[in-house]
């Protein structure tokens, strides 16, 4: 484990003890030595340095921390056949290396893969809830304003949130991730994007975000607006997100951050018809008015291609380290990884 002592490496060594995955010999490793810093299984580790030398031993390496360690240290272990479970950026987007979710695209991964990147968090607990959607209708636009928690920002961030320090204290904070480009979208917007469509093998999917960093722990949430490619209705919808695996739906009321901090599903709330009323002459913009005011009625229960949704996931866990461990399980049922 690279980066034992950062807030994912610490989630992942707690993931690893609570799956009960067989492990022989647990290496905890940093950029600087710690003694008795991590926690396995009763016992307290010492934290070593990391160096090609202190990994060669491994047979599976996890990087929970920037993608410099990542860019220094995969290459040798991957040339020795190790496996490498990797929670940067670093290799994500490359051609020849899959992107996981288990429950949504396992079936990528080959004999062949060395590397397995863990996709951006946001991505991840945006994936799961639109996966089911693809299967019952497709997609062709999505639109989602995210509500990032701040342990996505580091182990610093969050401390310095739990004594109430920092600028997203009492705020919100519209940039998250690496500095704008020349169209105004952000790191974070830019792999939301990018990623979200390579997980759902949909490379033309309309993805567009709104990434904001707001005072919660360490569940992110998500505003989703989306345009399926056939028409569906919300009750097909609704039985494909209780049979989907690690989705909780929430048929009434709503699921809040601070419900879901601990938790490796992905909550889906809020599901309901989006009226394209942009496209709607003005009789048509009348009527809507009024079945809207109709409180009679059931609006969101007929058959159409606009929709929303709300969805909730905790950051460090499926957005991270649960995703990361799943990954291995996999691997493991697949005999690539004894």
């Amino acid at each position: 484990m690279v980066g034992a002592t950062g807030a994912v490496g610490e989630t992942l060594i707690r993931v690893l003890e609570e799956r009960r995955i067989p492990i022989d010999r647990l290496g905890v490793f940093a950029s600087h030595p710690r003694s008795r810093a991590a926690r396995f299984r009763g016992d307290l580790l010492d934290v070593a340095p990391t160096s090609e030398e202190a990994l060669q031993p491994y047979s599976v390496v996890f990087f929970a921390g920037g993608e410099g360690a990542s860019e220094r240290f995969v290459p040798s272990i991957v040339d020795r056949g190790a496996v490498v479970i990797d929670n940067s950026a670093t290799f994500r987007m490359r051609e020849d290396v899959p992107l996981l979710i288990p429950e949504i695209n396992g079936g990528v991964a080959g004999r062949e893969h060395r590397i397995f990147p863990v996709a951006n968090c946001t991505a991840i607990i945006l994936c799961m809830a639109l996966a089911p959607l693809r299967e019952v209708a497709g997609l062709r636009a999505v639109r989602v304003a995210t509500y990032q928690a701040v342990s996505g920002a580091g182990k610093a961030a969050l401390e310095a949130f739990d004594r109430a320090e920092g600028n997203v204290v009492r705020n919100v904070v519209p940039h998250v991730g690496a500095a704008f480009d020349e169209n105004g979208e952000s790191g974070e917007e830019r792999k939301v994007r990018e990623e979200t469509r390579k997980m759902l093998a949909l490379p033309d999917l309309f993805v567009s975000s709104m990434c904001v960093r707001v005072p919660v722990r360490t569940a992110h949430s998500e505003a989703v607006f989306f345009e399926t490619e056939r028409e569906t209705s919300i009750e097909e919808m609704a039985e494909a997100f209780e049979r989907a695996p690690s989705v909780v739906f929430h048929r009434d009321g709503i699921v809040t951050p601070r419900e879901v901090e601990g938790s490796d599903e992905v909550h889906v709330a809020r599901l309901r018809t989006e009226i394209p009323y942009a496209s709607l002459d003005l009789a048509q913009r009348s009527r809507a008015s009024l079945a809207r005011d109709d409180k009679s009625k059931s609006p969101g229960r007929t058959a159409g291609r606009y929709f929303s949704l709300w969805c909730v996931g905790d950051q460090l866990r499926k957005g991270a380290a649960t995703n990361a461990v799943q990954i291995l399980e996999l691997l493991m049922a697949k005999g690539y990884v004894r």
